[in-house]
């Protein structure tokens, strides 16, 4: 495996990091130019019988890998960056407190910027990000086989505690919806409550720590993925079909493409987190592979730039929507594809400047960046 002259990030990785990112432009633009954007992809979202236009419906389906792909390579990170430091003889109890505190400020921009700027509490990507994080000082203390079978309990049984709890059309206490059920209302929205995601982090830490155990040549990670990702979607069309537990209410309606595909993300159903990871894991044991037999790295590549910046970048690509806003009206899809390259190519130049002041200051606030 390659790893990078700068902090030693594997670059697959990055690049799958920066893949995402991309896609996630994609269907932010949607979001803010997009007249005919679809969000419904939850029962609390959806009325049954509604018919999706092809063109926008796979234009959000393709953004679907996004937050778990992050999600899961956040934790991957989090086993590597925890190595390679205590490699440099750092102590546990600083890297416990640096990652507390990167939790943290991670989980509090939703809580204060992103909240303020939609002028009521949201919690979206970015807390159920930082909470986990927080949550992993401790969860990985457990060891990597504890951590991974307790991972798979919560992917698996979360709507189970769902059935049990909480039902579509009821009041939802905020202790629930900060944990495991979603909430779309006037005083307060949660989008990504914390526990499913943990468990998807935790998948990811585990992945991190098996890459660490195996020599840098071994062809393990490749085959490891590639077994995982075929199991996984082995599995989607097992629970899908059989349309009963681990849909989240949202049922099939069809035997069509899109039927088969519009599941449940607010909250991820099982076979929502059963195709986007096994989708993740299938890409990146095919960069992986490509990263092996490329003889050099372009390091400013667009896609491994995006990927090296990924909250920065996140951050970043709010401004400039919100300034393209006052140049574009809301209209078409095609449009929206434009737009959506017109940020990439805005963000390029400021990505590559910031990812060079950040790794000049490396002991700067930047790192939390």
């Amino acid at each position: 495996m390659q790893w990078s002259n700068n902090a030693q990030r594997i670059v697959a990785i990055d690049w799958l990091r920066g893949i995402v990112m991309i896609l996630m432009v994609l269907d932010h633009t949607s979001w803010f130019f997009n007249e005919q954007r679809i969000f419904a992809d939850s029962v609390l979202l959806y009325e049954p019988g509604i018919q999706f236009a092809a063109d926008q419906f796979f234009t959000r389906w393709i953004t679907h890998i996004c937050a778990p792909t992050f999600v899961f390579l956040a934790g991957t990170s989090i086993a590597i960056s925890n190595f390679q430091r205590r490699q440099q003889g750092i102590s546990d109890a600083v890297i416990n407190r640096e990652l507390l505190l990167r939790g943290a400020f991670i989980a509090l921009l939703d809580l204060v910027v992103f909240s303020l700027a939609g002028g009521k509490p949201v919690l979206q990507v970015l807390y159920a990000i930082g909470l986990s994080m927080m949550l992993m000082v401790h969860l990985q203390r457990l060891g990597t086989r504890i951590v991974f079978w307790l991972a798979i309990l919560i992917i698996a049984g979360s709507e189970l505690i769902l059935m049990m709890l909480w039902q579509p059309d009821g009041e939802v206490p905020f202790w629930l919806a900060i944990t495991f059920a979603p909430v779309f209302g006037e005083t307060y929205t949660v989008l990504y409550p914390a526990l499913p995601w943990l468990g998807i982090m935790m998948i990811g830490w585990f992945f991190g720590e098996r890459l660490i155990a195996e020599p840098s040549f071994s062809s393990m990670p490749y085959r490891l993925l590639m077994t995982c990702a075929w199991f996984a979607l082995t599995l989607f069309v097992v629970i899908r079909g059989a349309d009963g537990y681990g849909n989240m209410y949202m049922q099939l309606e069809g035997d069509t493409l899109i039927n088969w595909l519009h599941i449940s993300k607010y909250p991820p159903s099982l076979v929502y987190t059963l195709i986007e990871l096994g989708l993740m894991a299938l890409i990146l044991s095919l960069l992986m592979r490509l990263e092996s037999f490329k003889k050099s790295i372009y390091s400013n590549g667009p896609v491994l730039v995006f990927g090296q910046t990924a909250l920065f970048f996140y951050l970043a690509h709010f401004g400039v929507l919100v300034v393209l806003k006052f140049f574009f009206e809301r209209g078409s899809l095609i449009q929206t594809y434009w737009i959506t390259l017109l940020v990439l190519i805005i963000l390029y130049p400021i990505c590559r400047i910031y990812r060079t002041l950040k790794w000049r200051h490396s002991q700067s606030l930047l790192r939390f960046l």
